[in-house]
């Protein structure tokens, strides 16, 4: 068993790591933090978890998260790199649910984030948390930085062609909707259910800050640089990512080839679900779940390959992937705790 806190628990990543980690047979929650609702119990905000979780949001002590054996920072931009040198040093485990240790070139992140990064010296011992790319890296980790959610669905959807070099590196473009709980819990009127609902739109076309994470995973993955074109969309759901890959293929391959290159690359991953051909990837088919479903498409036998790639943004885009990690950091069976199936409808 294994003490875990929580900094930032009321967020929706925070409330879906208590739901996921209350399930968990060796995860004991000791600590869960909240600066705004210091002293309230998590039950009284989250109704949901009655029965299951009793805790009161106290205020982020560095004192007691040091006495966890893991935290979670489920936290803005800027935080956890405040207070992570402190939790390392007392030999806890870190795992980042924000971009604070995800780009490796520290005046990159510093163009996309903050004007400057509280503890560069960190980055490049952090472990990027794609547990499909990176596991063994993860397993030695100290400081896992967990992916977003852009990154995870458009990188698990290319994977398997860069690493083989199936595809032209230039010219490749994503095309990705989410639902509008991506933008975090806080009041802001482009995201209200009566600003998006009804309305369909893209945003950030001139630049979103996932496009380094996104490409930085993709050039390792490919091992030389890669152009990438992507543009986010803001849909009127809650949950969901959408992804849709468009590349050019480098080989005269069939679709029914490609396939097998995708169910040999992800054919033992738990997480990875690469649909027979024909299938249209959906999300409400991996709301509330831990999986990637992918699925693959050839229009009219040319040589432009087409992959959907789909994730519930708060479970595999964030928390259940961190809770991957986390299981893979302790020696746990990887889907301890995530074993829930996607809800329906």
């Amino acid at each position: 068993m294994i003490k875990v806190g929580i900094v930032g628990g009321t967020g929706y990543t925070g409330v879906e790591l208590l739901r996921i980690l209350s399930k968990h047979t060796h995860v004991e929650i000791v600590v869960v933090t909240s600066r705004t609702d210091a002293g309230v119990n998590v039950s009284t905000i989250y109704p949901n978890l009655r029965r299951t979780i009793n805790l009161v949001f106290s205020p982020p002590d560095i004192e007691i998260l040091c006495q966890c054996d893991v935290v979670f920072f489920a936290t803005p931009n800027g935080t956890a790199m405040q207070m992570a040198p402190a939790l390392l040093a007392k030999g806890v485990k870190v795992i980042d649910l924000s971009a604070d240790f995800r780009l490796k070139n520290v005046a990159v992140w510093e163009q996309w984030y903050e004007p400057i990064h509280a503890c560069p010296e960190l980055v490049a011992s952090a472990v990027y948390g794609l547990p499909e790319y990176h596991r063994e890296a993860i397993a030695n980790a100290q400081l896992v930085a967990c992916p977003g959610c852009y990154p995870t669905a458009v990188q698990l959807g290319f994977l398997p062609l860069l690493e083989l070099g199936l595809i032209d590196t230039h010219g490749l473009i994503a095309d990705v909707k989410s639902g509008v709980s991506g933008a975090g819990r806080k009041a802001e009127l482009a995201t209200l259910m009566s600003e998006a609902g009804e309305s369909f739109k893209a945003y950030s076309v001139h630049g979103h800050r996932h496009l380094p994470e996104i490409q930085q995973g993709l050039e390792l993955m490919a091992q030389q640089p890669v152009e990438l074109t992507f543009v986010p969309h803001l849909t009127p759901m809650i949950r969901g990512i959408h992804a849709t890959l468009y590349g050019r293929l480098t080989q005269d391959i069939s679709l029914t080839e490609v396939y097998r290159v995708y169910q040999q690359r992800y054919g033992q991953e738990l997480f990875v679900d690469v649909l027979n051909i024909g299938a249209h990837a959906d999300t409400r088919n991996v709301r509330g779940s831990n999986y990637c479903q992918i699925a693959l498409h050839q229009p009219q036998g040319k040589n432009t390959l087409v992959v959907l790639s789909v994730i519930d943004n708060l479970v595999k885009g964030a928390s259940g992937q961190a809770v991957q990690a986390m299981n893979i950091m302790c020696g746990f069976a990887e889907d301890e705790g995530l074993q829930a199936l996607a809800l329906y409808p």
